[in-house]
């Protein structure tokens, strides 16, 4: 027999969270609980404010919809029918319902840095596999970004660095932050994600560079088509923006065609999904480091613990965690 409990949380996070032009003060979402033949499954649906297309109010209803088709025996096209954090979120509680999502997770994510390269190099040193980091870059001057950029470079010189610039500049700027990176110091950046407005743009900024760069909201575009080049190595894959786990591993299977590598990454999820993205890693990129380090920007875990976190853990009877009027 059927059951399904869907609850809302809210958690605060850390000042200062900007996504695009908007200040994070929160972080809002769902949570859908499956029980069926003994066996339970848990899913996050949370819409992440400035990039997903559906809002939370619409997301809730999509659960709500799928819910009444659920316990009425209707299993349905997730991707075709719900918005992709809805999607991801039952694909979630029902892939650990079935027992598909693996035991094992991936917690060497790669670190977000900021301007202490002593302080990531302490993070670096908890790793057991390759030391890299993540930097943001794109709200700020280009080359003071570059400058940052190099600096961590220069200071730890086995560590790796993925940028992420979410299409913030033009090719004046990127050519700003290119000319601040030492020209040895390169070939340790494992790719920016998306440097440029438009891909045509952040493929020429690549050539003419020297720079590699990764694919992020270019994934989620219809009719993508990428092999890897000189200078495309990676493709970003952030489910609750994509869809399905099913439609994460088709998209993972394709890169691996094209010889690009496949990266897991956060929407700043709770560390219920957080956990879930880093099984997931384990199972269909075991060879690739995830960038799910989001986990400090909250204040609190929710139901599950993320290995090794000191913040405390809220369970159903929290104040952050309310039952959904169904």
């Amino acid at each position: 027999m059927r059951r399904v409990n869907c609850y809302r949380y809210t958690i605060p996070v850390e000042t200062g969270v900007i996504l695009r032009q908007r200040r994070l003060k929160q972080r809002e979402g769902l949570l859908v609980e499956l029980h069926e033949n003994g066996q339970v499954g848990w899913g996050e649906i949370a819409p992440l404010p400035e990039f997903s297309g559906e809002d939370l109010p619409q997301a809730e209803q999509q659960l709500k919809q799928w819910r009444i088709n659920w316990l009425n025996g209707q299993d349905d096209d997730l991707d075709r029918q719900y918005a992709p954090s809805v999607a991801f979120g039952i694909s979630c509680a029902l892939a650990e319902l079935q027992g598909d999502l693996g035991s094992e997770g991936c917690y060497d994510t790669a670190p977000l840095c900021y301007g202490d390269p002593d302080e990531l190099y302490a993070k670096l040193q908890q790793m057991s596999g390759e030391k890299v980091a993540k930097m943001k870059v794109g709200l700020y001057e280009a080359n003071r970004d570059g400058l940052i950029a190099d600096m961590f470079l220069t200071a730890i010189p086995d560590l790796k660095l993925r940028l992420d610039a979410n299409r913030a500049w033009t090719l004046e700027k990127a050519a700003q932050f290119a000319a601040k990176i030492a020209e040895s110091n390169k070939k340790r950046i494992q790719f920016i994600e998306e440097p440029c407005r438009t891909p045509a743009m952040s493929m020429q900024f690549a050539a003419q560079h020297n720079i590699a760069i990764a694919w992020d909201e270019t994934t989620r575009e219809p009719n993508l088509f990428a092999k890897k080049s000189d200078h495309l190595t990676a493709f970003i894959i952030k489910p609750t923006l994509f869809g399905s786990l099913q439609k994460c591993i088709s998209l993972i299977e394709y890169a691996h065609k094209q010889g690009l590598t496949a990266v897991i990454s956060s929407s700043i999820e709770s560390s219920l999904a957080l956990t879930q993205l880093a099984r997931f890693a384990a199972q269909y990129t075991p060879d690739t480091t995830p960038g799910l380090d989001t986990l400090n920007l909250m204040q609190t875990q929710l139901l599950r613990r993320w290995q090794n976190s000191p913040l405390p853990l809220a369970d159903l009877n929290s104040p952050f965690i309310t039952p959904l009027a169904l």
